[in-house]
């Protein structure tokens, strides 16, 4: 992970994305997979973002989710959780490569 600088972000303003976990703000900080597994969850998820000053703060492009259950350990909600990351990451570009995303605020109009 890395943090931009608020004159990057600003030059580069609607042009960089965030894919993340959707465990996001119950689960910061390190091990977010191994906090959600601790605390029972029931969905998995992941998002992408505009990146703004405001981390993971940013209008939300797409996301998705998948439900998982007892059978499901920590490194199977990591897999899984890559499985979304990717998947939504897609989706982002390609709905951004087709005109078809436009911000509004802090939010966004997907055209899908």
């Amino acid at each position: 992970m890395r943090i931009l600088s608020a004159d990057f972000v600003k030059d580069y303003a609607g042009k960089i994305i965030n894919i993340h976990h959707s465990f996001l703000p119950a689960f910061i900080g390190a091990n977010p997979y191994r906090q959600a597994f601790e605390r029972g969850v029931k969905i998995i998820g992941a998002t992408a973002h505009f990146v703004t000053d405001n981390l993971d703060e940013g209008p939300i492009i797409t996301q998705h989710t998948n439900h998982v259950d007892h059978n499901f350990g920590v490194k199977e909600m990591v897999r899984a959780g890559k499985e979304i990351e990717k998947k939504v990451l897609l989706e982002a570009l390609e709905l951004i490569f087709e005109d078809r995303v436009f911000v509004s605020g802090n939010k966004t109009v997907v055209f899908k």
